[in-house]
């Protein structure tokens, strides 16, 4: 039977907003300079300094990302909330250094290797449940993000030994309410050369990341029998086949410091949704546990499960789409194109509202509920590919996107079977500084079940 929870979103403006105030909204929350036409039209347009583009239609989505690719560049305005931790790496790479960096990396995710992580993913299922028996009102953001922080150095160093998980995250976490949100000098067009505020704030959180990475890896250059198929080991052979270019070692940490905060922030944000929506919806909640108990019979999920634990998944996506981990892109366009009929001109900007593309009137039935039931097999079949993009999608689609499944469906099936998660207060708050996080967390009355 349908329920009558609406999940909480982000305000909508219903007038575009003048320059300032765009600056002074997106500074507080990028969800919030979304106009309310950008849920209804597939296109909304408008002039701040240059011209710009909300598109959210499936079919320009296409375009942009997969047919005309090259058109659309990263924008330099989000390109430079990164810069100063990731540098150049993948995500803001493009063109031929994207491409070989991609090239590079991609190994490391196949099927089979991400299978070869699954008993460490298993194993922090189990921590995970461990932590989560203490019971009574407990916060699920700060929780998901240490069972996902160990497997992901896993994948990338073949260990933590040289990280602090707490003091990481808080240095992610400083990194987004400074650098990484939306600077009124963006938005004004002045030259980046002139110092940002937010940049400068943030230089402590990128030394503390970058030297626990920088440590990692001057520790595997010492050592004499390295593993030989981790992300670190990939990128230390990694060759540009037409250049021979090699990743400098600030590159490398950049590429590095990507995938450890990229690898672990967005599983454990899609986790600490789930259980928010399945808290407040616990029909839902039922259903998946009895399913996660009728297979695992109190183990620990491994991947054979997964294909028995259909919901588990359904859940995820459905947090997904109405919590993307990013919420917002945004491209540049280089030549002359058309979109939804629409000139586009040379330096134009199109932003990408995942958020909104995600609750849009055109493209799904009551956009604003809590209905996992969307991506049962037979309903998800009819959507269009350019609708649902947690990952994104085209060439850039993110390379870790079945590594985080697996180990996002692991851990919650896990969990379901083991406890009961009610309401608790302060609700969150979706807000996007580089991530859609909840604010000022996920706080849950955590029941251990007989």
């Amino acid at each position: 039977m349908p329920h009558d929870f609406i999940p909480v979103g982000a305000p909508v403006h219903r007038r575009i907003l003048n320059r300032l105030e765009t600056a002074m909204v997106a500074r507080r929350n990028v969800l919030e300079i979304i106009p309310a036409l950008s849920y209804r039209q597939p296109i909304v347009s408008g002039e701040m300094v240059m011209r710009w583009h909300m598109l959210a239609d499936p079919a320009g989505m296409k375009r942009v990302m997969l047919d005309n690719l090259p058109n659309y560049p990263k924008s330099e305005i989000m390109k430079r909330m990164l810069r100063p931790a990731i540098g150049e790496s993948l995500f803001n790479a493009d063109g031929p250094n994207w491409k070989w960096q991609r090239q590079a990396v991609a190994p490391v995710f196949t099927h089979r290797n991400v299978l070869a992580l699954a008993p460490a993913m298993t194993a922090t299922a189990q921590r995970t449940c461990a932590r989560l028996a203490r019971g009574g009102r407990q916060e699920l953001v700060a929780e998901m993000l240490t069972a996902t922080f160990d497997v992901i150095c896993d994948v990338a160093l073949s260990g933590r030994e040289h990280f602090d998980s707490d003091t990481f995250g808080e240095a992610i976490t400083e990194y987004f309410r400074t650098a990484g949100r939306a600077s009124l000098l963006d938005f004004l067009a002045v030259p980046e050369w002139f110092p940002r505020p937010g940049r400068l704030l943030a230089s402590r959180s990128v030394q503390v990341m970058h030297s626990m990475v920088g440590a990692a890896i001057k520790a595997r250059r010492r050592d004499a029998n390295p593993p030989a198929d981790d992300l670190l080991a990939r990128m230390l052979a990694a060759q540009d086949p037409e250049t021979g270019h090699r990743l400098s070692a600030e590159d490398l940490i950049f590429n590095m410091q990507f995938f450890i905060v990229a690898g672990h922030e967005t599983t454990a944000l899609a986790l600490a949704w789930a259980l928010y929506l399945l808290a407040n919806v616990p029909e839902e909640q039922e259903r998946a546990r009895a399913q996660a108990r009728d297979r695992l019979q109190g183990r620990a999920a491994t991947p054979e499960d997964l294909p028995h634990l259909p919901l588990a998944r359904q859940i995820l996506e459905e947090s997904m789409r109405l919590y993307p981990p990013v919420g917002l892109l945004a491209r540049t366009v280089l030549e002359n194109d058309e979109l939804c009929g629409r000139e586009m001109r040379p330096n134009d900007i199109v932003f990408l509202p995942i958020w909104a593309l995600h609750r849009h009137e055109l493209w799904w039935d009551q956009p604003e509920h809590f209905r996992p039931n969307r991506f049962a097999a037979e309903s998800s079949a009819r959507l269009n590919k350019y609708q649902f993009l947690p990952f994104g999608a085209g060439p850039r689609v993110c390379v870790g996107a079945d590594f985080a499944m697996m180990q996002a469906q692991i851990i919650l099936a896990t969990v379901l079977q083991n406890f009961e998660f009610t309401p608790a207060t302060p609700a969150p708050k979706p807000i996007m500084m580089m991530t859609v996080r909840p604010e000022p967390g996920v706080f849950l009355n955590v029941r251990r079940l007989g």
